[in-house]
């Protein structure tokens, strides 16, 4: 598969790294900056699964973090967030204490026991390879890391959904950065906001055309949208997370609907301080960069776990 040279590592400092079990079907993906990066964080979906968010409020001391974990397994995943920690500490790398350097790791989850084998989720064991595989190298999409159980459409059940899984986008505005990477497993449809038709979702009519009718259905609780927005602006914390929260716009161009009490969709950005630029610059792009990554992210998955993909 050919890499995608407009990825997230296009921001200098910027390493991700994927571990995954295709038998189980989860995974997870690391994204790791060595030197730590400014964050925010934007949680918008009626059922997150995270950890080390509250961290992230501007008001709050810690002013960068040295990796961000998304993660399959649901709550169980947070656990591989620990592995991450190992690493780093063996690196050297973390927030001084006096007496030890304390990685700083926000992790976030997505929704995946339903696809392969429930008993079996990201761990320590798991995030620590995901670390240590990291580089800055175009990182892999669809079926990896994150990605590898995320699927879409999922209002009447599995029976019509679609396999669906991580995705990276980028661009250059002058010298100013922006990148995206997203595991994608939303219970609505994804759209190509080129055409505005739908690309992936439910298979049988549309997520929004089954809710108009008043068919939704409230056990459906296997969904959460969870990505990074990576850029080199020299951001603060308040501005890292309006970034987020701007960014979060690019779920909601592409998907429908988005941010749904179904769906925990958490959103972080990291910004490594290169060069001066405007936040709603950075935060207009990182939408569109978002939406990108997305459309990436049901394009590059293939059929897996009895679902169909659109990647042959």
């Amino acid at each position: 598969m050919q890499k995608n040279k407009n990825a997230i590592t296009a921001v200098r400092g910027i390493e991700v790294g994927h571990a995954q079990n295709m038998e189980a079907l989860t995974g997870c993906t690391v994204i790791l900056c060595r030197k730590g990066a400014v964050a925010g964080v934007d949680v918008r979906g009626g059922a997150p699964g995270t950890r080390e968010t509250d961290l992230l409020n501007p008001i709050n001391l810690v002013q960068k973090i040295h990796a961000v974990v998304l993660a399959g397994g649901s709550a169980f995943g947070l656990d591989a967030a620990g592995g991450v920690m190992r690493y780093l500490e063996e690196q050297k790398i973390g927030f001084k204490t006096g007496s030890a350097k304390v990685p700083i790791v926000p992790a976030a989850i997505l929704y995946d026991l339903n696809l392969g084998h429930a008993s079996v989720r990201p761990d320590s064991a798991m995030g620590y390879l995901a670390a240590s595989q990291a580089s800055s190298a175009p990182p892999g999409e669809g079926n990896v890391g994150a990605g590898t159980g995320a699927s879409v459409g999922k209002m009447r059940g599995m029976k019509y959904a679609m396999k669906s899984g991580i995705g990276t986008f980028s661009m250059d505005i002058k010298g100013i950065i922006i990148g995206a990477l997203v595991a994608v497993n939303a219970v609505g449809d994804v759209i190509d906001p080129k055409t505005g038709r739908k690309i992936a979702g439910l298979r049988s009519g549309s997520t929004l055309a089954l809710m108009k009718k008043n068919q939704a259905r409230a056990a459906v609780k296997s969904n959460t949208v969870i990505g990074v927005i990576a850029t080199n602006a020299k951001l603060t914390k308040a501005e890292a997370t309006k970034v987020a929260q701007m960014a979060q716009d690019g779920l909601a161009q592409v998907i429908r609907p988005a941010h749904t009490m179904y769906d925990g969709d958490t959103i972080f950005a990291l910004a490594t301080g290169e060069i001066k630029a405007d936040v709603s610059m950075v935060g207009a792009f990182a939408a569109e960069v978002m939406a990108e990554a997305i459309v990436r992210a049901v394009k590059m998955a293939g059929p897996v776990g009895g679902l169909m993909g659109l990647m042959k």
